[in-house]
């Protein structure tokens, strides 16, 4: 597991993926084979988060290499994180209401022995011990592993969701703001009300080719609950008419400023955002955050190579820069810090983005009826 911290080398990597491994993907994608052989998976997540390279170009590449009927279920994966990034866009509350009950739970559990145990891998369950030293030491787990590690945290071990969600964004690499509160959501049951995920024995078994044995789990749990419901609120995603010689900032969701659809418009000057940990609700490992700090430097470097002009500045500086734009940053801690701020600030939205959200208004398999829609529209041929 190896995550080098820049574009050329995630090119590298998906390249490398379509040539030799999704051939196989759909029939292997659900087997976590340990950290030492992800030949089955892709492991560009980490990238596509930071907009290091973009799921129009990853989709495009692999429809080069194979049909969309033979692409379709990577394709779908690709696009799960877009559509729970327009899920939360329309409901931004339960974002901003998992903040609030962090806090209190927070508080409530930093002494419980329980949560300590977990969190440091001493539980007495071998293969959730696993995970977690895995998660710390390569900032990244499989999708499978995910949904057993959160069944097990919430159902077998017994702790609140909203601490476990916090512990994936404090360490993985790919840490994003809505497919992993939602995500943590879906398995508690509380995303689809009435409706969780329940790590089985057979299933770790099966799927990890008996790497673990004697996994006692609690496998006749009932969902939690939750009283909230969150009705939509309509959103306006449309990019302003005139954004020529206007300042442009650059999220850590955007780094990859040359792939953009403004990639053309002349901007004054490019500033790349740094958020640091005393500005951030959940507080990001070291690692994750030397990472992040290693993809702005790459595009800097990148921009730099264009004659574009830009630096890096801390979010706090924003404050200072008159007349600009930034590339929406999404429901999270950078727009957080915006709106805690009052800093009035013009977004623009990308194609995929503006295309995709409005079919997030419900579940997943409404929104993949639309996906060759929203490829096409993308002018990414099927």
């Amino acid at each position: 597991m190896n995550f080098e911290a820049s574009r050329a080398k995630a090119l590298d990597k998906l390249n490398y993926f379509i040539e030799n491994n999704l051939s196989e993907y759909s029939k292997l994608r659900n087997f976590d084979f340990g950290p030492k052989n992800r030949s089955n998976i892709s492991c560009l997540s980490p990238y596509i988060t930071h907009g290091i390279i973009n799921e129009n170009e990853v989709i495009k590449k692999s429809l080069s290499k194979f049909s969309f009927s033979k692409n379709e279920k990577f394709i779908q994966e690709v696009l799960w994180r877009t559509y729970w990034k327009g899920w939360l866009e329309l409901r931004p509350d339960v974002w901003s209401d998992y903040l609030i009950e962090l806090n209190k739970i927070r508080e409530d559990f930093k002494n419980n022995q329980n949560y300590i145990n977990a969190v440091e891998g001493k539980t007495n369950i071998e293969c959730f011990n696993v995970w977690v030293n895995e998660l710390k030491e390569n900032n990244y787990l499989h999708n499978h592993t995910r949904m057993w590690f959160a069944s097990i945290w919430i159902f077998t071990l017994e702790l609140p969701w909203q601490l476990g969600a916090e512990f994936f964004m404090k360490h993985l690499y790919d840490g994003d703001t809505a497919s992993n509160t939602l995500g943590w959501r879906w398995v508690a049951g509380v995303q689809t009300q009435g409706k969780h995920y329940l790590a089985s024995e057979w299933n770790i078994k099966k799927f990890t080719n008996n790497r673990f044995d004697n996994i006692k789990l609690n496998e006749n749990a009932t969902p939690k609950v939750s009283e909230k419901t969150y009705p939509i609120i309509k959103q306006d995603f449309n990019n302003p008419q005139n954004i020529e010689n206007k300042n442009l900032l650059i999220f850590e969701n955007n780094l990859s400023f040359e792939i953009t659809d403004f990639q053309n418009n002349k901007f004054k000057e490019i500033y790349l955002i740094s958020n640091k940990n005393e500005n951030r609700s959940i507080k990001l490992s070291e690692k994750v955050v030397k990472f992040k700090s290693l993809l702005i430097e790459d595009q800097e470097q990148r921009l730099n190579a264009k004659s574009i002009d830009c630096k890096v500045i801390d979010i706090s500086e924003i404050k200072k820069i008159e007349n600009c734009y930034a590339l929406y940053p999404t429901v999270g801690e950078n727009l957080d810090y915006l709106n805690s701020n009052n800093l009035n600030i013009g977004f623009l939205y990308r194609k995929l983005d503006q295309y995709s959200w409005q079919y997030c208004n419900k579940g997943f398999f409404n929104f993949k009826n639309y996906i060759p829609k929203i490829i096409s529209l993308q002018k990414v041929s099927l």
